[in-house]
């Protein structure tokens, strides 16, 4: 069956339904590797999400909450507009690369949905780092610095992603990795300037610390899922997220 060619609308709702819990749901037909298509638009729904827990940051400091109330609120609400997806790509890929003895047994592993020690112990660390550095930013720098930093550090942590996706194969023959396609070079370099050009506006010259931790963050997951699992899945990407927005949001709180 013949498929008409996505719109840029279309390739921004498959990816904001894919990475978020907005109500903006992706046509019904949509030929197959258009999320390979979609990857400029996962900085722009990155800071989406970072806008969106910048206002409930802004509201609960108007209610006169304290700093550590403040980022709680800012996290919740991070967690709430995306279901905690890559949340669980994170505890996933911590309980599968720590307690899989070959490729297979790690697969295996990260497909199921029960959380083990390593993944409670990833979860714990990634959560309080972030809580950590919000409170630490806000404490030296103020609540609009908290805001700008988290619209930058969400669409950084989206952009890093792209690194696995366009150097590593699909894990699996199955499931969200292997639907993603090919990936167009073009798309991902869009990708990574609607970054960076979020992350100059919102941190001014902090950008280049944000994005050289951006592709570290990137690199360390793709080298990690080559020797582990030999490519990338849905996990892997989830997880490459939350290791970049805990590395930027410490990067800013560092720098100041």
């Amino acid at each position: 069956m013949q498929h008409p060619p996505p719109s840029a609308l279309d390739e921004f709702r498959l990816a904001a339904s894919l990475l978020t819990r907005l109500a903006v749901g992706p046509p019904a037909l949509l030929p197959p590797g258009t999320l390979g298509r979609s990857v400029w638009a996962l900085p722009l729904i990155g800071g989406l999400v970072g806008l969106i827990s910048g206002l409930a940051l802004l509201v609960a400091d108007g209610l006169g909450l304290g700093v550590w109330a403040v980022a709680l609120v800012a996290v919740a609400a991070e967690l709430l507009v995306t279901g905690a997806f890559h949340e669980d790509g994170l505890a996933d890929v911590a309980d599968g690369f720590g307690g899989g003895r070959d490729a297979p047994a790690k697969l295996a592993i990260m497909r199921d949905s029960r959380i083990g020690t390593y993944g409670a112990a990833a979860l714990w660390v990634a959560l309080t780092g972030r809580l950590v550095a919000l409170a630490q930013i806000g404490g030296a720098d103020g609540v609009d610095v908290m805001f700008w930093a988290l619209i930058a550090a969400n669409a950084g942590a989206r952009a890093a992603i792209l690194l696995p996706m366009a150097l590593l194969p699909p894990a699996r023959a199955d499931g969200l990795g292997a639907s993603v396609g090919e990936i167009d070079p073009e798309r991902a370099l869009s990708g990574g300037v609607f970054a960076l050009g979020i992350g100059l506006v919102c941190l001014g010259w902090g950008v280049v610390t944000a994005a050289l931790l951006t592709i570290a963050a990137g690199a360390l997951m793709t080298g990690l899922a080559r020797r582990q699992i030999g490519g990338y899945s849905g996990d892997v990407f989830g997880a490459t997220a939350q290791v970049a927005l805990v590395a930027i949001l410490l990067g800013v709180a560092a720098v100041g």
